[in-house]
């Protein structure tokens, strides 16, 4: 079953289509149009009793209805099929991030205080520019691009552990390894650690920043590509689809232009790729966008954060892309009127 949050979120979000007037009345008739389960209406109930959720039912909720009465969406028609994804990844490359299709035609993607944009491996980022590629075996980028400040570290944290009956290297940890590892580090904080080895943190921390940028901006060398990797980064592709959420400010309502659409009113001046000086790997990028229609420059910020998966040392790093620009102020992401 899918995290409670995203039962939340996304079913009080189609429900919000079917036009009903409150959610708790959307859930008690359990509508057909949403094939969903008996165990999943279940557990949705039982959150909606719990104020924890209460105001993200609410949100989510308002902008299904926000939708439905959208004349660039629904118009004002009731849906006769909602197909929820329950949280699965649909196979397929370069698939549209869609939660909810709305008659098989409406592809509607729900960002509820979420800014992410991408959880990759850095690899497929840096090097591949999220294309997607036939890569086997997953590899330690913290590794690739910093050998010998990934051993640094990994000698200066066994050494400060106590620890003993590692292999000597930190290429050759196995999984069973970096399990004991993390389950060693889990009381200590990093500040609790040595000097040394918060000094060996410091300089990955810095060798990685510059080195993922390095790599990326290395790809990146003609406009083409610049531009093909701003669309991916913003997930606009072929086929238009919308996204509905809550920014924690306000609601967020878009329609996601193709880069068709793109072209005819945007046009890319730059794409900046900087090292960050922050306390983990991070790397920091921001694109100039012409904007033909408004006669203005507009600016789309973020960053990528490259950190271990599932605490320090568990599994290889990953990469989490991030959209600093509020929604509404992105070019391509158009508000629902």
């Amino acid at each position: 079953m899918a995290a409670d949050r995203t039962i939340v979120t996304e079913l009080c979000t189609a429900l919000g289509m079917l036009g009903y007037e409150r959610v708790r009345a959307a859930v008690l008739d359990r509508s057909s149009r949403l094939g969903v389960d008996t165990e999943t209406w279940d557990r949705l109930a039982e959150l909606l009793d719990d104020p924890a959720h209460a105001a993200a039912a609410d949100a989510a909720f308002q902008n299904g209805a926000g939708f439905l009465a959208s004349p660039e969406a629904l118009g004002g028609r009731v849906p006769r099929t909602i197909v929820w994804s329950a949280g699965r990844r649909p196979p397929g490359d370069e698939v549209v991030p869609a939660d909810l299709l709305v008659d098989h035609v409406y592809l509607v993607s729900c960002k509820y205080r979420s800014k992410v944009l991408h959880n990759a491996a850095p690899s497929r980022l840096f090097v591949d520019q999220l294309m997607t590629v036939d890569r086997r075996k997953r590899t330690d980028w913290y590794v690739e691009v910093a050998p010998n400040e990934s051993q640094a570290l990994f000698e200066r944290t066994i050494e400060a552990l106590g620890l003993a009956g590692l292999p000597g290297r930190v290429d050759e940890l196995s999984p069973a390894d970096r399990k004991e590892l993390k389950t060693a580090l889990r009381p200590h904080s990093r500040s609790e650690l040595s000097v040394d080895t918060r000094q060996a943190y410091a300089e990955l921390v810095r060798t990685v920043s510059h080195g993922s940028a390095e790599r990326w901006r290395r790809g990146l060398g003609t406009p083409e590509r610049r531009e093909r990797m701003l669309w991916r980064l913003l997930r606009i592709y072929g086929a238009p689809y919308f996204i509905v959420g809550h920014d924690g400010a306000s609601p967020v309502r878009a329609r996601i232009a193709t880069p068709w659409d793109w072209r005819q009113r945007f046009s890319l001046r730059s794409l900046r790729i900087e090292p960050a000086n922050v306390g983990q790997p991070q790397v920091d990028w921001a694109a100039e966008v012409d904007d033909h229609e408004r006669g203005e420059l507009r600016v789309i910020e973020g960053h990528v954060e490259v950190r271990w998966s599932h605490g320090r040392f568990a599994q290889p790093p990953e990469a989490k892309v991030y959209l600093d620009t509020a929604h509404h102020r992105v070019p391509g992401y158009e508000p629902l009127g």
